[in-house]
């Protein structure tokens, strides 16, 4: 079954794919609602980035997607991301989840991943009082399109005082260049526990051939005293738009630790934010992106203090090539009440053409006194001094400048705590850094 989803979205077209993917009724009416809510909303308005120069139709249509029985029948280049160590893997081909494998330790241990439709019918009492409470579905028109449309994503649920040893890891690709492609991930880490959470989402073969949007949403709830490390790699054509939400609520003594890689090629749109709820709650946030040919990209990190004590780390580094654009948005916010927080974020943009435009923005908002916050910023270009430093040791001026850009990079590269993403980065680095 194929449903086609351009705008206007409405009530019927919703209920219509909610039926098709035999879904709760719960879920059912709150895809409907959103759609019907959609058409009064307005698309976000991130700062000087004008979203209405996009294509913000080609959402694409919604396929039923056939499961596969070994890993052989994927692209080469899915295949290439699959871990080599094992454990628990789930892999989305366009619309829907195409393959699990899930690991009977950690279901001994009561831990679950899915895929989230799956997740839906299965523990409704588990899913229902975490579907969309990071994210609100009416915030804007994006977020009430995603509510409406989404397909497949993941599901992650750690009991209280399980500590998952291996990285739970998630392959989202596109090969149909006519698929829909939103996934929506939730993550509950229950009280003591610990995990990781890993996924890439790339567009292989011809799922990049066409315009398209990648809409997607990560909510994670990190419940007193857990720890959950998100990873999440985006490299896609520059056919797609990527539009990407990644929101976490960190309650009591609770630690969320984001590493990102926006490196699609195309149109960018991106949040990353952390609520510290808690008393003692943290947030640890490194991103890396490269921006080229004509790229737009906003990117905002955010961390909000509730939490007396609570702390943050915002790390960003962007590379620009070309004729590329980059609005990168540190935001440290701490509310009234959260004594003794401390929020630090640095944000640092390397140009490599005359063309290419860069602009950080350190932003603090402190509503209370006894707090402390820093930033730093910079945009340049590559040092000429170094390249000639280098060149006068025998270096040609194309390495030299290679060398000075993974230099740039490395600070957040070498603090990636897993091997496996560390390495893809790396490899995908040298795909993009070629000057």
């Amino acid at each position: 079954m194929s449903i086609q989803l351009t705008t206007p979205i409405n009530r019927g077209l919703a209920e219509t794919l909610s039926r098709e993917k035999n879904e709760p009724d719960w879920v059912a009416q709150l895809r409907a609602e959103a759609a019907e809510r959609a058409g009064e909303l307005e698309w976000p308005k991130p700062e000087k980035t004008r979203l209405d120069r996009w294509n913000l139709d080609a959402f694409g249509v919604y396929k039923q997607t056939a499961r596969i029985a070994r890993l052989g029948e994927l692209p080469a280049e899915v295949r290439e991301l699959v871990p080599a160590e094992g454990g628990a893997l789930l892999v989305q081909r366009n619309s829907g989840a195409a393959y699990v494998r899930e690991a009977e330790e950690l279901k001994s241990k009561g831990v679950i991943f899915t895929d989230l439709e799956t997740a839906c019918r299965e523990h409704a009492d588990l899913v229902k009082p975490y579907l969309f409470q990071a994210v609100d579905p009416f915030e804007n028109r994006l977020n009430a399109l995603h509510a409406a449309l989404w397909n497949g994503g993941a599901f992650v649920y750690v009991p209280k005082n399980v500590e998952v040893e291996l990285p739970l890891q998630a392959i989202y690709f596109r090969d149909d260049a006519e698929a829909s492609f939103a996934p929506h991930i939730v993550i509950v880490a229950e009280k003591g526990s610990s995990v990781t959470y890993v996924d890439y989402a790339i567009t292989p073969g011809e799922g990049g051939a066409a315009p398209f949007i990648h809409h997607s949403v990560i909510e994670a709830f990190v419940k007193p005293g857990a720890r959950v490390r998100v990873a999440s790699v985006h490299h896609m054509s520059d056919q797609g738009v990527d539009m990407t939400n990644r929101r976490a609520i960190v309650e009591q003594d609770g630690r969320i630790e984001w590493i990102i890689g926006d490196l699609h090629d195309g149109n960018t749109l991106t949040e990353t934010q952390s609520l510290l709820q808690g008393q003692g709650s943290s947030s640890d946030a490194k991103v890396i992106s490269i921006g080229l040919g004509q790229q737009r990209m906003s990117l905002t990190t955010r961390a909000v203090h509730i939490g007396r004590s609570s702390t943050s780390s915002m790390v960003t580094r962007a590379v620009m090539k070309d004729e590329a654009t980059a609005i990168i948005n540190g935001v440290t916010k701490i509310e009234k009440g959260a004594t003794k927080a401390n929020g630090e974020q640095t944000e640092k943009v390397l140009m490599l053409s005359p063309k290419a435009r860069g602009d950080a923005n350190p932003i603090l908002l402190i509503d209370e006194d006894d707090v402390k916050a820093g930033h730093a910023a910079s945009v340049g270009q590559v040092n000429a001094d170094q390249v000639y430093y280098m060149m006068s040791r025998g270096i040609s001026k194309e390495e030299a400048e290679r060398l000075i850009i993974y230099g740039f990079l490395a600070p957040v590269v070498s603090e990636v705590p897993m091997e496996a993403v560390r390495s893809q980065l790396q490899r995908l680095l040298e795909r993009k850094l070629i000057v």
